[in-house]
């Protein structure tokens, strides 16, 4: 489902979108098939013309699709406030974090024009420092292990984990 909605997609880096996609439910495999499922289908109401009907007449699970709509961009919501709103629902928490590290992975914004790097390190920074407090330290620690294992977590002491992460102001 997740292939044929992103169909001829590419993302900021110029790489099929579905690898993204791909990527980010890796990262949620230690944590269930329900975020594994939503995980591939993150992007679908945000980056394509579906709709939440579509998956669901389709039978994916409603919860599976709630978790989507759950990081979905909704017009007019500033970034800061789709975050906070995230952190409100565990699940969309973890399918964040990991959609997170994998856009922060340093071999994608290698690729991206200075400016743009800076700018998107930035807003990535922000996210973090609300989303990885929000979560369980060792789900976080399983989402960066698999989706982006540069950004060490187990070098953090948990104190930076339960606040703002140091990591998280200081890298990309």
């Amino acid at each position: 489902m997740a292939a044929s909605a992103h169909a001829g997609q590419e993302d900021k880096i110029g790489v099929p979108y579905i690898e993204h996609v791909r990527a980010v439910a890796a990262g949620l495999a230690p944590l269930g098939d329900e975020l594994v499922m939503a995980g591939l289908l993150h992007g679908i109401l945000e980056d394509t013309d579906w709709t939440a009907e579509r998956p669901r007449e389709a039978d994916v699970p409603g919860r599976v699709v709630e978790i989507v709509e759950g990081v979905t961009n909704q017009p007019g919501t500033p970034y800061e406030e789709k975050i906070r709103l995230i952190t409100a629902a565990p699940a969309a928490t973890l399918l964040k974090i990991s959609d997170n590290a994998h856009n922060s992975h340093p071999d994608r914004a290698a690729k991206l024009l200075a400016d743009k790097r800076q700018r998107l390190a930035a807003k990535y920074r922000s996210a973090r420092a609300a989303l990885w407090p929000a979560a369980k330290r060792d789900d976080t620690e399983a989402i960066v292990r698999i989706v982006n294992p540069s950004r060490n977590t187990d070098s953090q002491p948990a104190q930076e984990l339960c606040n703002v992460p140091r990591s998280c102001l200081s890298q990309p």
